[in-house]
């Protein structure tokens, strides 16, 4: 299985080049929960503090600034850390 790919510090430019602002935004409360995912997703944190734990895998920590991407067929439990702000996009 694929594993979460992140990037920090992206450039403006980068952000720009993929349209991330205008995707839609996502919130989320300090909280746990389990999620799978049926297609692949990239998100661009705004804000907050998240770990995630791939099903059989390692915890991967991320927040503020970071562009990541979550392979499809992926199943993990989110821990939200600080309030969570972000643009996603799926597919």
């Amino acid at each position: 299985m694929a594993d979460i790919k992140m990037t920090q510090q992206v450039p403006e430019s980068e952000l720009e080049k993929l349209e991330v602002r205008d995707w839609p935004i996502w919130t989320k409360e300090t909280s746990t929960f389990a999620w799978s995912y049926d297609e692949e997703e990239t998100c661009y944190f705004l804000e907050g503090e998240v770990t995630v734990t791939p099903e059989g895998g390692q915890p991967v920590r991320f927040g503020k600034g970071d562009l990541v991407t979550f392979p499809a067929g992926m199943t993990c439990t989110w821990e939200v850390k600080q309030p969570v702000r972000k643009h996603f996009r799926f597919g």
